[in-house]
């Protein structure tokens, strides 16, 4: 009998860890167990292997995909997306990034707000009329159809950013965003706050993130870094099915 229960135990703890196998369930991936939050996010980051996406933008949109994803405040294996506002508008500064697979599926140029920069974003705001971009952690909404088309509604999550709504900062796409705009300008158009997309792949790029995935539009600014919990979210460690089994 005690032999018989043991099995049992064992295929039930099997079913188990095959249903966590999901690349969208949220216990498989926090199965994983971070013992030691910066060599996690350094071996993710290496795994990436894209010098464009710069490491303190990934590192600081990792600690609030984490936190959030664990109290399911976003949606259970979805993807990243990274917005770097310190890197110059004309590269590559939006970031598709699959956590779980290791991988980013999509990168691109992306405007910012008309009075927070020229070539370079420096100037950040949360104010109604301001025109210029908000640093923080999104979380995306609903699309709609408005003077752009297809647009995506963002919901600010901190105090950076939390009158989205009301400024009505969302994503879309503009034929400003393009290589042919910078050719010909010098530099990229510019929105009145909204992360602007190129036209190119747009409606995929949309699809894959609406209806509950995060979003982090980051800048080394010193009151925000400081005062954000999700920026300074302290990982625990997570133990799951997965260290369960190899305990046995």
């Amino acid at each position: 009998m005690i032999r018989k229960g043991v099995f049992l135990l064992c295929c039930m703890l099997l079913n188990l860890a095959v249903l966590d196998a999901s690349p969208n369930s949220n216990k498989d991936f926090y199965s994983i167990t971070i013992e030691d939050f910066e060599a996690y996010a350094e071996r993710l980051y290496i795994a990436l292997n894209d010098s464009d996406l710069h490491y303190p933008a990934f590192e600081t949109a990792l600690k609030g995909y984490l936190k959030l994803q664990k109290e399911g405040e976003i949606e259970e294996g979805s993807l990243l997306t990274v917005i770097d506002m310190s890197v110059s508008a004309n590269k590559n500064r939006f970031f598709l990034i699959d956590v779980p697979n290791e991988k980013i599926i999509h990168k691109s140029i992306v405007a910012h707000g008309r009075n927070s920069g020229g070539e370079f974003a420096k100037d950040f705001s949360n104010k109604v009329g301001s025109f210029k971009s908000s640093i923080g952690f999104y979380r995306t909404a609903e699309t709609y159809s408005g003077k752009h088309g297809l647009s995506l509604r963002l919901d600010g999550l901190e105090f950076s950013n939390d009158n989205a709504r009301e400024r009505a900062i969302v994503i879309h796409a503009a034929d400003y965003v393009s290589t042919s705009f910078i050719k010909k300008n010098g530099r990229l158009g510019r929105s009145l706050g909204c992360p602007s997309l190129p036209k190119e792949n747009y409606t995929q790029v949309v699809q894959k993130i609406k209806n509950g995935s995060l979003l982090f539009i980051y800048y080394p600014h010193t009151n925000y870094l400081k005062n954000s919990k999700l920026a300074n979210y302290v990982v625990k460690q997570e133990i799951g099915i997965t260290n369960l089994l190899n305990s046995q």
